[in-house]
């Protein structure tokens, strides 16, 4: 049986796609992806003595259980904000306020 597409079918993929954009959904997406991708780019450790991520406008605020470590972070905090994008692929944090 052959299998015929009319042109102005979309796949599954594009579909989604256009769905997230035409909700503006695109934002919220890329803060989950941000929070999801904490631990991968940070290494367990950090990620075991992370106690809360969250996301307001263009800042990543991040709760931490040891001082030494919020302030080993805070060294690194230009690195982080470019990895983190990075892996999301966008432009999604400006800023990153540990406490």
């Amino acid at each position: 049986m052959k299998s015929y597409r009319k042109s102005n079918d979309l796949s599954m993929k594009e579909a989604l796609e256009a769905m997230i954009k035409s909700y503006r959904l695109e934002d919220k997406m890329n803060h989950v992806r941000i929070i999801n991708a904490w631990e991968k780019v940070m290494g367990p450790a950090v990620a075991h003595r992370t106690i809360e991520i969250k996301i307001i406008d263009k800042t990543l605020w991040v709760t931490l259980s040891s001082a030494s470590l919020r302030q080993e972070l805070f060294m690194a905090k230009e690195k982080i904000i470019s990895s983190l994008n990075e892996e999301v692929k966008a432009d999604v944090l400006s800023e990153i306020v540990f406490k």
